[in-house]
């Protein structure tokens, strides 16, 4: 990550709000993608008329964002394994195709 002073501020809008947060230049275009979802997650929740408040509705946003980035991680890891298993039937395969060829 880049220092603090390579850093600059950057504006960006959530829920109507204006903040300026530093950040450096090559990962603006993230921090403006996740400021544009977290936006839209909180209005969503705002819309649902169950949740009053920014904050509650911040509190919320980021409960069901985590749920959401949980789950990814536990496909993620459900897909290593499968590679890993995939990937050591491979090296049993290749490995007694080399001994019927040596026979």
């Amino acid at each position: 990550m880049a220092s603090s002073a390579q850093s600059r501020g950057i504006n960006i809008s959530i829920m109507g709000r204006d903040f300026s947060v530093a950040c450096p230049p090559e990962e603006q275009e993230d921090l403006q993608s996740a400021a544009r979802y977290l936006d839209t997650k909180m209005k969503e929740i705002q819309k649902t008329g169950k949740i009053i408040g920014a904050e509650r509705c911040a509190i919320m946003a980021a409960l069901n964002i985590t749920n959401e980035l949980l789950k990814l991680q536990r496909m993620t890891t459900g897909q290593e394994q499968v590679q890993a298993r995939l990937s050591s039937l491979q090296a049993r395969i290749d490995e007694v195709l080399r001994e019927a060829e040596g026979v």
